[in-house]
């Protein structure tokens, strides 16, 4: 053999080398990786988008196996295996800190404010009392007169309407489990208060927290079921419903025919004050903080309200043209702070006895 075939050999394996090594890193890079963690039914519909899962494979590379949990149950679940934690709240990530400690990522990824569900037969009535009111396109229910409702027990019937049974009461899921609940009792505790609920008050607040919410019997666990169950089951059910403002605006774009048929009926409601909830990624590894870098995308982002109702960016307006016959709040005004965690703690220990 010589000099010239040789030399020609070690080029030709150096270039088989070259070439299985761009080949398996070409390979590498393109690797799906499948992320696990805990989410809150809310988010599911994002989630299951064929333009979001496309997005997150083709540009990402990942793939997300997700477990619905309720945001507070997800913070004590079996995190073993699991990459991030997808709640509802800063709560649910205070709570974390407390429990388990710093995380390795946090970051909000979506936005929406608490409201409160009705039917316009409920809506005309609170009307005549002065509760609820309309300004700028958009419906409000002022929380201390209908807290004052609730505590003095009045019934629907007492409020002229006759054909709904039981005391005037808003549903919630369960707030020692589920964010939407929480937070409502959240608020709750703070119209009693008289402003915020703090560790100087909240003894004398507590008592009339848990009356409130043991008047309401069996609760949900998951938002998104709660919704569900007040646009299947009626006014007569659930007259009135706290959840998110995101909730209604996703439906009205994943089952448009539903929404044509009852968006003349059904009224969304800014408490007044409300709060709003913050959709944060809990990373709980290095993977964890891919997800968040790849959620955050502007495209994705945009997919979030324009399809599923998530206010996004910094500024936290809407613009409302984006969803036909749904009276939005292009800015939430009125808004005050939960009790902060010590505080939120004590009273959902008070709740779970």
């Amino acid at each position: 053999m010589n000099k010239k075939t040789t030399l020609i050999g070690i080029v030709m394996i150096i270039a088989v080398a070259i070439i299985t090594f761009g080949l398996q890193t070409i390979k590498t890079a393109n690797k799906t990786e499948t992320l696990t963690g805990y989410v809150g039914g809310e988010k599911i519909g994002f989630l299951e988008d064929e333009e979001v899962r496309d997005i997150l494979a083709k540009k990402y590379h990942i793939v997300i196996d997700y477990k619905k949990a309720g945001s507070l149950d997800m913070v004590t679940a079996d995190k073993e295996g699991m990459d991030f934690l997808w709640p509802s709240s800063q709560t649910a990530l205070e709570m974390y800190q407390e429990e388990v400690g710093k995380p390795y990522r946090s970051e909000v990824i979506f936005n929406t404010p608490i409201v409160i569900y009705t039917r316009k037969m409920v809506k005309d009535a609170l009307d005549k009392q002065g509760i609820t009111y309309d300004k700028d396109g958009a419906s409000y229910i002022d929380m201390k007169a209908l807290t004052a409702l609730i505590e003095d027990g009045k019934s629907w019937a007492d409020i002229g309407l006759p054909d709904l049974y039981g005391q005037v009461e808003v549903a919630t899921t369960d707030p020692t489990k589920s964010n939407s609940g929480n937070m409502y009792a959240g608020i709750l505790a703070n119209t009693i208060a008289g402003g915020i609920a703090t560790e100087n008050n909240i003894d004398t607040v507590i008592p009339t927290v848990k009356d409130v919410f043991q008047k309401l019997g069996y609760m949900e666990t998951s938002s998104a079921d709660i919704f569900d169950q007040f646009l299947k089951t009626g006014v007569g059910a659930k007259p009135l419903v706290a959840g998110y403002e995101s909730q209604l605006l996703e439906f009205s774009k994943e089952d448009p025919e539903s929404w044509n048929q009852i968006k003349d009926d059904v009224v969304m409601l800014y408490p007044v004050p409300t709060s709003w909830s913050s959709h944060v990624l809990i990373s709980l590894d290095e993977n964890g903080g891919k997800l968040t870098d790849a959620l955050l995308d502007k495209d994705l982002q945009k997919i979030a309200f324009e399809k599923h109702g998530f206010r996004t960016g910094n500024s936290g307006t809407a613009d409302a043209s984006a969803f036909d016959g749904i009276g939005i709040a292009t800015t939430i005004k009125t808004v005050a702070p939960l009790p902060d965690y010590k505080v939120m703690d004590k009273l959902i220990k008070a709740l779970s006895e």
